[in-house]
């Protein structure tokens, strides 16, 4: 099982003056203990399961190009960008970019978008569920179509794009990775089946069954089941000293016996560093044959 990073949180004791020390030291600390993903959340404002809409949160695309100036080896992804937010020939580029300037390591998370709060409050226009859904699905034939170099004009019911012109390509073949967030049954889950090379699920008790859901949309599309990366998000809580690891490893051993084969999330007091070191040093090692 692989081990990735999400920072969901940038309210550290050090304040916004010292953030980007913190982070370049975060993202260090967790490439040099072999976390395999470093990923941000593509939100605006802070979401109500971490804390108070006003605590500090950066733009994703921006903090992954800097934390890819001080890594050598972890993935970079967005967990995951709201589609809503952007259009899809500037989010093709943005990754792409990414990709180039990382050394081929960018891949594209995905989702439909949720947060109407945050999308209103700046401006951004948040469409009903449905036509999100249409612009996702339209995103991503627009960035396979630019990773392929394919030029010819893109027409869609909400995107028409006269040269979908990729230059520089992404360094990854044939595109970076596409993951779609989401579980759910009727759309996302047959949108990964159609399009993407991981899913990203909730730990809850359905993992096991929303699995055997993709499986059904990988029959109906005619894809192999097995080439689709199963990721899950997950809060990693290691202890002041290691001492809650015992539990974790079993719950991820739990976990990878649903299908799930990488674990991305949140590591408890992350700017401490210590708890990154702990996880790298035992608990990556523990699962790294699951």
């Amino acid at each position: 099982m692989r081990i990735g990073l999400q920072v969901p949180d940038f309210t550290w004791p050090g304040g916004p003056a010292k953030l980007g020390a913190d982070l370049a030291e975060v993202a260090r600390a967790a490439d040099e203990s072999g976390f395999e993903f470093i990923g941000v959340m593509d939100h605006l404002f802070q979401i109500r399961s971490v804390g108070a809409q006003t605590r500090e949160m950066l733009e994703a695309y921006t903090t992954l190009g800097f934390i890819a100036g001080v890594t050598s080896r972890a993935k970079l992804i967005a967990i995951v960008t709201a589609a809503a937010y952007r259009h899809p020939g500037m989010l093709a580029k943005a990754v792409t970019a990414l990709d180039v300037l990382s050394g081929g390591r960018a891949w594209l998370g995905i989702g439909a978008a949720w947060n109407e709060e945050e999308a209103r409050g700046l401006g951004i226009p948040f469409p009903p569920l449905a036509e999100r859904f249409e612009r996702l699905e339209e995103t991503l034939q627009i960035c396979l179509q630019m990773w392929a170099g394919d030029t010819t004009p893109y027409r869609g019911e909400h995107f028409q794009l006269e040269r979908p012109l990729n230059s520089p390509q992404s360094l990854s073949r044939p595109h970076p990775p596409v993951m779609i967030g989401g579980m759910g049954e009727r759309k996302t889950l047959r949108l990964v089946a159609r399009y993407a090379d991981a899913c990203n699920l909730f730990p809850t008790p359905e993992v096991g069954r929303k699995l055997d859901v993709l499986k059904a949309h990988c029959e109906a599309e005619g894809r192999n089941y097995d080439e689709i990366e199963k990721t899950c998000m997950f809060n990693f809580d290691a202890g002041e000293n290691g001492e809650k690891l015992g539990p974790m490893i079993g719950r991820l051993r739990q976990l990878n016996k649903l299908g799930i084969q990488a674990a991305i999330g949140s590591v408890k007091d992350v700017w401490r560093i210590k708890p990154l070191e702990i996880i790298g040093r035992e608990l990556i090692p523990a699962v790294a044959d699951l």
